[in-house]
Parts: C-alpha cells; sequence; structure tokens
C-alpha cells in the first residue's frame, strides 16, 4: 500500500470560457478511483474553482482584482466539488472538501489539527479533495498555488509519492511551446539552480503556477523522502501505470537522508517574523559544524518576533542560509547580540537558554 497526493491543476480540467471539463473529471476520477480500489490512500490537490467561477460570473480572463477572485472561488468551489461528487460516486468511492489556507500550516497546532483530519478521512477510505481557501485567503491568491499546497499536503500526511498533472510532458531543456524539439529532462537526482532555471516561472490563463513552481514543490518533497513525478494530465492512461512505477514525464529522486517532520515544518511551513544577520563565524559554525546559533554570533536583528516564532539566518551580504525557532524575543535578542552565554543573565535578568537557536530547531536552507 502507498500513500499518495495527486495534484490536479486548473489547465487539466477548466477553461477560462468552457468551465470545468466533466469528461476530463470523470477520467481522473476513473483513474483515481481504480489506484485506491488496489489499496493505495489517496489524497487529490484540485484547482479550478477559480477557473470554474470565471464561467459562471462571465469572465473572460483570469481577473486581477483580489475580490473578483474571491467572488469567481465563492462560486466555483461549489460547481467543483459538486463534479467530484458526482464523478468518484459512480465509481463507488467517497470524497471529502479540505479547505485550507497558509495559516494553517504556519500555526503549529493548525497544521497538526489539519494532518489530523487528513489522516482520519484516509484511515475511513475517504478521498479528500484539496484546496486553497481562496475565498478569503487574500495572499494565497496574490501569491499561492497548488503545487506549493500539493506538497505541504504530501510532507504533512508523510506521503510516498506525489504525482503532479500539468499541461506538458514534464520539465524541458527549453520551453516546448516556443521549441518543439526542446528536450524532455526524464530524471532529476537534484533540485540544482540550474534545474530551477530551466524551470523558468511563466502561467497559464486559468491557473497561477507554471513549471518552476512544480520544481520547487518536488524539492520540497524530495528533500522529505517523497518521490515526485510530474506528467502530462492531458494524455488518458498515464496515472495508473505511473503508479505503478512507470515514468511518463519528468521524475524527481527522493533524498535518502530526508529532513524529520518537524524541521519540514520549520523550513517549508512556518512563516518567517523576521532576520538575524550572522557574523562569518557563526556562518561556518552553522553550516559546516551543524552548531547552534549562539548571541554571539548574531551582529544584528530585524523585526519584531516572540520566543518561539521562525526567523531567517542571513550572512553579511543578505543570503538566507537558515531557518529556526528563536529562543528569545527580537527586543531581548538585541540586548545580548554579540555577547557571551555567560552574560545573557546579568543583562536580561534571566537566561532561557545559551542558545539563540538550538540546533534541533535549526534548518539550514
Amino acid at each position: 500500500m502507498k500513500r499518495i497526493v495527486i495534484k490536479i491543476g486548473s489547465n487539466i480540467i477548466a477553461g477560462a470560457e468552457e468551465g470545468l471539463d466533466i469528461s476530463v473529471i470523470n477520467r481522473i476520477a476513473e483513474d483515481i478511483s481504480h489506484i485506491a480500489s488496489e489499496g493505495n490512500e489517496v489524497a487529490v490537490v484540485s484547482s479550478g474553482a477559480v477557473a470554474a467561477g470565471m464561467k459562471k460570473l462571465g469572465l473572460k480572463t483570469r481577473p486581477s482584482e483580489i475580490r473578483l477572485k474571491q467572488a469567481a472561488a465563492a462560486v466555483g468551489q461549489s460547481n467543483l466539488m459538486w463534479a467530484y461528487e458526482r464523478s468518484f460516486s459512480s465509481f463507488g468511492k467517497k470524497v471529502a472538501q479540505v479547505l485550507l489556507t497558509r495559516e494553517d500550516f504556519a500555526d503549529r497546532k493548525r497544521y497538526i489539527n489539519a494532518k489530523n483530519t487528513m489522516m482520519t478521512l484516509l484511515s475511513y477510505g475517504i478521498i479528500p479533495i484539496i484546496n486553497e481557501n481562496d475565498t478569503v485567503a487574500i495572499d494565497e491568491i496574490r501569491f499561492g498555488d497548488n503545487d506549493s499546497l500539493a506538497s505541504l499536503v504530501a510532507i504533512s500526511i508523510e506521503a510516498d509519492n506525489l504525482f503532479i498533472l500539468s499541461d506538458v510532458d514534464g520539465l524541458y531543456a527549453d520551453d516546448p511551446r516556443k521549441n518543439q524539439h526542446a528536450e524532455l529532462i526524464s530524471y532529476v537526482e537534484t533540485v540544482t539552480p540550474e534545474v530551477e532555471r530551466l524551470a523558468g516561472a511563466s502561467g497559464s490563463l486559468v491557473g497561477t503556477g507554471g513549471m518552476y513552481s512544480k520544481v520547487q514543490a518536488a524539492k520540497k518533497a524530495a528533500s522529505h523522502g517523497i518521490a515526485v513525478d510530474i506528467i502530462n494530465g492531458k494524455k488518458p492512461g498515464l496515472l495508473v501505470p505511473a503508479v505503478k512505477g512507470q515514468h511518463y514525464g519528468t521524475f524527481f529522486k527522493p533524498h535518502e537522508d530526508r529532513i524529520s517532520q518537524r524541521k519540514g515544518w520549520i523550513a517549508y511551513s512556518s512563516r518567517a517574523k523576521g532576520s538575524l544577520m550572522l557574523d562569518d563565524g557563526a556562518v561556518k559554525a552553522l553550516l559546516e559544524g551543524s552548531k547552534s546559533l549562539l548571541p554571539s554570533g548574531i551582529v544584528s536583528v530585524d523585526g519584531t518576533f516572540e520566543i518561539g516564532d521562525a526567523v531567517y539566518c542571513v550572512t553579511a551580504h543578505g543570503k538566507r542560509i537558515a531557518k529556526g525557532l528563536a529562543n528569545y524575543a527580537s527586543e531581548d535578542l538585541r540586548r545580548i547580540q554579540g555577547k557571551k552565554t555567560g552574560e545573557i543573565e546579568k543583562i536580561l535578568g534571566y537566561k532561557y537558554s545559551d542558545e539563540a537557536i538550538h540546533r534541533d530547531n535549526l534548518v539550514i536552507i
């Protein structure tokens, strides 16, 4: 048995003028039902609410105003879920709607609650249909994409595989829409800056994510030991054999030295409230020595944050090298920056910890 997340993009199941393509939804639902019937646990992350709402509102292009996006999402989400409800029920499968925002991942308690809900649904053989809560989440509509959401869902439920259905065959060495001879990259061992450059950053008419967002999602998931495939969701007959091990698009190798669930949450889900600029000695200690961050290595403190909030660690040139949970509030860290641990209690009147960030709560990024 495998635990699988399947991400379906707007451009697979919907068009700006046509709205939802029920025939495609039926085809994908049949494939997923078959996969689930073989004993696998399947969660679906589906875009399409805004695209479905555009059709009902008579919009020809994706709205740029936040209020129109929210309205389109509100109108379209019920259509999207009803389409999935009908399609999956015809194959004897039950579905559940799960709407999430970035805050559901940024807050540790809400993150655990969301995970428990999804895990419970899977244990009952129910297929969660997950989407961003675009109706209320302003930041998510403006900056988010469901590729990122799919990777976070896969990480949170400890999936074995993440399949991202795209409107192209996978990652190419050049833009296949402009160069018909562009070479498909079938295997990526690790996501390097060169791979990220090849992915570009273009999106589609009805969606928010392009190949770049898919590669970033693959990078996050692979770091947790999750195998990722980007395949063409417009081509029928690929998904079922892909789950069985056939590779049709671009396969991203899962890391063997996977990071822990907790550090994964710190790295990808927690929202940083500030940053700490480090001296060269502290940078070296973090990158080469896997050490904790001591106050003596902090040059300056930026932002306002409390104990337990996430902060970035940056070099003198502003490059982010790590992210962690602060043991002291920003106001107190400014008072003890550059000081030795033996001076903390004398300066603050208390000492919570020797470390500004303990290595157990620190992730190199």
